[in-house]
């Protein structure tokens, strides 16, 4: 039987920093993945964990799954094969849609694995209860810390944006560029068959003696 593979594709704006936590349901013999856009150098954790459907007992072995996260390049920062649980922590090493993919094996009867995903990045990433807590951060200071890490992360993006936004406007100038340049081949064509017809039909007249 045909794996059917059904994609949950996330468009995540890159701002400050971001944050989801979400509940996927995989059919067995099917996958199902998240994507979520990265610049360099941007931290990012995650972890899931499979919904045991018999409290108080081991997942069945039907509820297995296997997750892998690769960058845009293709590139594994997380692999694991049958699993109900699992965290992944990484620093992305190139800017594009990274992708986690959960996969349930075939079984008979089919079975509906649910799974708890929670993904973050960025800013959102940062524990602050526990930097207050390991170095004695308190009142203003504290406050001061998380708005001047918030200004860095935000101007980090507002570059990263800027960025895209350059290269939008350069594939603008490209395809503009190109159909200029189709628009005058297509009127030098019609312009050749125009003037070919004409000298035809008086090549014609006159073989007619009309002219």
């Amino acid at each position: 039987m045909k794996k059917r593979t059904a994609e949950v594709v996330m468009a995540v704006l890159v701002a400050a920093g971001t944050a989801m936590g979400l509940r996927i349901d995989v059919r067995s013999g099917t996958s199902k993945c998240v994507r979520e856009e990265m610049h360099v150098n941007s931290m990012t954790i995650g972890k899931y964990s499979v919904v045991n459907p018999i409290i108080h007992l081991p997942p069945p072995i039907s509820h297995k799954i296997t997750v892998r996260v690769t960058s845009p390049l293709g590139q594994y920062y997380h692999y694991a094969v049958d699993t109900d649980h699992g965290n992944f922590a990484f620093t992305a090493a190139e800017k594009g849609e990274y992708r986690i993919c959960f996969w349930a094996a075939q079984h008979i009867p089919p079975a509906t694995v649910s799974v708890d995903f929670e993904w973050k990045s960025g800013y959102a990433t940062i524990d602050w209860s526990k930097i207050a807590k390991r170095r004695q951060i308190q009142g203003v200071e504290f406050e001061l810390r998380k708005m001047f890490d918030t200004v860095l992360t935000i101007h980090d993006e507002m570059y990263f944006l800027r960025e895209r936004g350059e290269e939008m406007q350069a594939l603008t100038r490209s395809t503009n560029t190109k159909m200029a340049t189709f628009s005058f081949l297509s009127l030098l064509v019609c312009m050749s068959v125009a003037a070919l017809q004409i000298w035809h039909l008086k090549k014609f007249f006159e073989h007619k003696k009309l002219v």
